[in-house]
């Protein structure tokens, strides 16, 4: 029962006069879902029963009390059966308690919530990716991008150079940073054209490379 208790804490009530909805909230990343729409006796009976007080003249308080005093248990009866349903859509942390959803929050492999049991490869992934975002910006802020690159071309125009993974400006085949071979574009001189680095005439106007 605890669990359950624990569960109905992250929802929140999206009910209205004619019936009643809650929509529950993963515990890990916030995602969330709604219950389906049930009705509100209640509240179909109150409304025709406002609308015979109206043309009758009303009945009075005792009326409204009663009907509050029902729609309060009808109302518990709706959050439990949400609460049974919804329960289904989430997974159960044995190690932290929390309930997460399994799209974003749960890890199968070890059957706890990825808070607890984080994806290995999905953190070497983002390491990497962080790892090599703080090696770009550190050579930027070193202001050695262009070290030992001779960014003109002998006739006095600037050098096509291509950009390494690492984050290094590259003129030749290979990377002076990391060693990575590089596949660069060439610029034509004459024309302007965009070729091949390994082009030795440019595919546009026939210019010899070299």
């Amino acid at each position: 029962m605890g669990s359950l208790i624990e569960f109905t804490n992250n929802y929140a009530d999206r009910s209205t006069n004619t019936g009643y909805q809650f929509e529950f909230y993963c515990d890990g990343c916030g995602t969330g879902l709604m219950s389906p729409f049930r009705a509100s006796k209640i509240g179909i009976a109150g409304s025709l029963l406002s609308s015979a007080s109206s043309f009758l003249g009303g009945f009075g308080s005792a009326k409204d009390n009663a009907q509050d005093l029902l729609r309060g248990k009808e109302r518990d009866e709706a959050l439990k059966a949400a609460v049974a349903e919804m329960k289904q859509h989430f997974k159960l942390c044995g190690r932290c308690g929390k309930w997460v959803c399994p799209a974003a929050c749960w890890n199968d492999t070890r059957n706890m919530c990825e808070k607890c049991a984080p994806d290995l490869q999905e953190e070497m992934v983002a390491a990497q990716n962080t790892v090599t975002a703080e090696h770009m910006w550190r050579q930027a802020r070193q202001g050695d991008m262009a070290k030992n690159i001779d960014m003109m071309q002998p006739d006095g125009k600037p050098v096509d150079a291509a950009t390494c993974a690492c984050g290094a400006k590259v003129t030749g085949k290979f990377c002076g940073e990391c060693g990575a071979e590089v596949k660069r574009r060439l610029t034509c001189p004459n024309c302007d054209a965009d070729n091949s680095g390994t082009a030795k005439f440019c595919g546009n106007c026939g210019h010899k490379f070299g």
